[in-house]
């Protein structure tokens, strides 16, 4: 059978993509590399957990559009992101408001958080030079040492005073006692997980899994007019000029037989010498209840460990500096002479996408192609 739409990859950006090209008339076929649709997003229910087994996913987002878009697959349940942070025993809140200034200096009152700010901040003259730097003028020597310093070296696994100030532009300052971690008018988790809803998007859509594009892509290509390729840009030309940069994460998981472990769904762990960045308590992301609002009498958590990416690996965060940028756009050149190939997506564009950006960007796309 010949197919309007060859879509490589069943992540958020090609599946969306499939379901909007599906509704064109578009016949459509979607393959992935790996056994699962989903992409990163992929859940997988345990225990009667639903497990988000590339890290967690909180779905966040201002656009209505977009919002209103995957509540035609999902219902969204009320989850809030409220992260703890962990500096060798003490706990503090995420973001950084009055609960983390009363506990870091005792003080009551926002005039004086704001005046503790203002003292420490002052320790930065001129433009800072660094990521460093740019912290401190930001929030102070403080909150940067026990909040910002460890978890971020762990993070890119390089020195806080090597990283460029740009990484952190700005960090959320609340005179206020708001734990909401995002500034995000719509907030929550599909009930009953990622993968039921992007299966949603892919209904009545060929799907093929396990299959390895690059290594079949004169065959594949020949059974489509077009291709939308939603992999690595540089795995896509072979590597020919070098290949991009990324952070990868390692998940320890871990099944555990009582039914409350940390008592929140993420705690960051903020010093440099615990191993891992933060610990991901599945279950309360849906209140520790399963579908039946029952109390789940088991738990299971995630560790997660920053790492250099290298070929083989899992490419999570595009390593956004001045090097990487430059070859991007010499990959971006090769793209544009593909007249049969869209790129998309994370890693078709090397780009850090919110999930919301990339549904966005994946409507956009379709209404651009689809409405030739």
């Amino acid at each position: 059978m010949k197919y309007d739409y060859l879509i490589v990859g069943a992540g958020l950006f090609g599946s969306v993509f499939a379901h909007e090209a599906k509704a064109a008339g578009k016949r459509v076929l979607v393959i992935d590399r790996r056994n699962h649709i989903a992409g990163n997003v992929y859940t997988e229910k345990t225990e009667g957990i639903n497990v988000h087994k590339y890290g967690a996913h909180i779905f966040h987002t201002n656009i209505k559009r977009v919002w209103e878009y995957v509540n035609r697959f999902a219902e969204f349940n009320r989850f809030t992101n409220a992260p703890v942070a962990n500096y060798k025993g003490e706990l503090y809140s995420l973001p950084f408001n009055m609960y983390t200034f009363n506990k870091m200096w005792g003080v009551v009152t926002p005039e004086e958080a704001q005046a503790k700010i203002d003292e420490q901040r002052s320790e930065i003259k001129g433009e800072p030079k660094n990521l460093e730097e740019q912290a401190i003028s930001l929030v102070g020597r403080d909150i940067y040492e026990k909040l910002i310093k460890g978890y971020t070296e762990k993070q890119w696994g390089r020195s806080c005073a090597e990283l460029p100030s740009f990484i952190i532009k700005r960090l959320p300052v609340r005179l206020t006692f708001d734990n909401n971690y995002f500034n995000a008018l719509y907030q929550g988790i599909p009930i009953g997980g990622y993968t039921k809803m992007v299966e949603k998007m892919l209904d009545g859509i060929d799907v093929r899994l396990g299959v390895d594009y690059l290594k079949n892509k004169e065959e594949l290509d020949s059974m489509a007019d077009r291709v939308l390729y939603t992999g690595a840009i540089d795995a896509y030309f072979g590597y020919c000029l070098g290949n991009l940069e990324y952070r990868s994460v390692r998940f320890e998981n871990e099944l555990i037989d009582k039914p409350n472990f940390q008592g929140n769904a993420a705690v960051n762990y903020t010093d440099r010498e615990t191993p891992w960045t933060r610990i991901i308590e599945h279950k309360w992301f849906e209140f520790g209840k399963d579908e039946n609002g029952r109390d789940l009498p088991k738990t299971i958590i995630s560790r997660e460990y920053s790492a250099e990416w290298k070929l083989g690996d899992e490419p999570y965060y595009p390593v956004n500096d001045e090097k990487n940028a430059a070859l991007y756009s010499e990959y971006k050149r090769l793209a544009d002479k593909e007249a049969k190939v869209i790129f998309g997506g994370r890693l078709g564009e090397y780009k850090y996408y919110d999930m919301d950006a990339v549904i966005e960007s994946a409507l956009d796309c379709a209404d651009r192609e689809l409405n030739k």
